[in-house]
């Protein structure tokens, strides 16, 4: 690949081939040797891609000479296809365990900001151009705007502020602090009772949230042994998702049980955050809301990893959870996918590592899926639950220039995402220069 900005031609050799009427100064061409401009469709042959003050401005068949001066990036020996979007992570932090407890408590908010951005380069330089950060301490909230106005480079954000549970549930950082701490870490993110559920939900607005996460179970990293199951009452999710919505909000669910999954799609939840116990029930009822599948297998690499580094990496009683998950993974999917429901990508980077999103692609493939579909699911349907399809997802004009490249078909071998060498995000080349 490289990037060039073509020399005037004589004007006897313009005259002889005139540039095509669709590119005009200040265009940036791309040639892409193969063009998966729309996953779930096959993929073109050789194309020419214009973008135009950041979008796509047309996409042609061929590679169509620019004019000159116009600059021409030569991806002619590559595969092109949209940025890739992570549906679920955490870009607060890339550390777990007691590891990201004592974190907790021994470094500054700035530091955490700091690391935030750090975690949104290695996230993006994977090809990730857009996230969806499903809850932090507030980091993120200030990097989406950092990112959107141009100040750093970085993936798009879809933010939810401090994701809300019950108090002793998944979101509740008291857990395992003594109490004389405990009292002084936040937790004006956790609810107990309807009408606290509909203040929290209220908070995360305010504080200008996407989208809304929500935990109507246990989690595996919750320093608690109090299981998997449901820990949220029919009327208090009935009033987070509700009070949601009403904002226009979706909400994002994180659940493991059956019950809090049920729980969930009862009231209207937009989307499944891991889902590890679903069953026909949960299956049936998620194709008929259209609640998308978000499965986060990926999980286990970063528990495998920190075990091997370190067997005492967790406390005993998520030690446990996370042998359990590891044994469990990909069930879940593999139930979803024959039934015909909607899976969006997300690996919970945070709890995996930030800068490997795509090794959650083969785990898919794994469990079930095809490469197309697991590359749909990270582009088309991805962009669909983020409320963003008229923005990203695809290749087509007037959609935002995000697109990245790899050597080789990633359809015929899914592993080739995990080795992008170009990224380009809202026109602007981020890898790969």
């Amino acid at each position: 690949m490289s990037i060039l900005a073509l020399p005037a031609l004589p004007a006897t050799a313009a005259a002889a081939a005139p540039a095509p009427a669709a590119i005009a100064a200040g265009d940036t061409v791309i040639h892409a040797g193969a063009l998966l401009d729309r996953p779930g469709r096959a993929a073109r042959g050789a194309s020419t891609i214009i973008v135009r003050a950041g979008r796509i401005a047309a996409v042609l068949d061929g590679l169509i000479p620019p004019p000159p001066g116009v600059q021409l990036i030569d991806l002619s020996t590559r595969h092109v296809l949209p940025g890739l979007i992570d549906s679920h992570v955490h870009l607060g932090s890339d550390r777990a365990g007691n590891e990201g407890l004592l974190a907790g408590f021994t470094e500054n908010r700035e530091l955490a900001a700091l690391e935030a951005y750090w975690n949104a380069r290695k996230t993006v330089a994977a090809g990730f151009t857009t996230v969806r950060n499903l809850g932090d301490a507030g980091a993120t909230l200030a990097l989406r705007e950092a990112i959107a106005r141009g100040w750093v480079d970085g993936p798009r954000i879809v933010d939810a502020g401090a994701s809300i549970s019950a108090t002793a549930g998944h979101m509740d950082d008291r857990l395992g602090v003594r109490d004389e701490f405990a009292e002084h870490m936040p937790h004006g993110h956790l609810c107990d009772g309807a009408e606290d559920c509909r203040r929290a939900v209220r908070q995360q607005v305010g504080r200008g949230a996407d989208v809304i996460k929500i935990a109507t179970t246990g989690g595996v990293n919750s320093r608690i042994g109090a299981g998997l199951g449901a820990q949220l009452f029919d009327d208090e999710v009935k009033a987070l998702i509700d009070t949601a919505h009403m904002y226009g909000k979706k909400v994002a669910v994180h659940a493991h049980g059956n019950d809090g999954i049920l729980l969930a799609l009862r009231h209207g939840a937009d989307s499944i955050e891991h889902g590890t116990m679903l069953d026909d029930q949960t299956v049936a009822l998620m194709r008929k809301t259209g609640a998308y599948y978000v499965p986060t297998l990926s999980t286990v690499n970063g528990y495998i990893e920190r075990l091997a580094a370190n067997p005492g990496a967790y406390s005993p009683e998520v030690r446990a959870k996370i042998e359990w998950r590891i044994g469990i993974t990909g069930k879940s999917l593999e139930k979803a996918v024959p039934a015909g429901v909607r899976i969006a990508f997300g690996t919970d980077a945070g709890v995996s590592k930030h800068g490997r999103n795509a090794d959650e692609f083969e785990l898919m493939v794994k469990h079930g899926m095809t490469p197309m579909a697991a590359i749909e699911a990270a582009t088309v349907n991805a962009a669909d639950l983020l409320g963003l399809s008229a923005e990203i997802g695809t290749i087509e004009p007037g959609k935002s220039a995000d697109l990245i490249a790899v050597d080789g078909d990633p359809v015929a071998d899914v592993k080739r995402l995990k080795a992008v060498g170009f990224v380009m995000r809202a026109g602007r080349v981020l890898k790969g220069e």
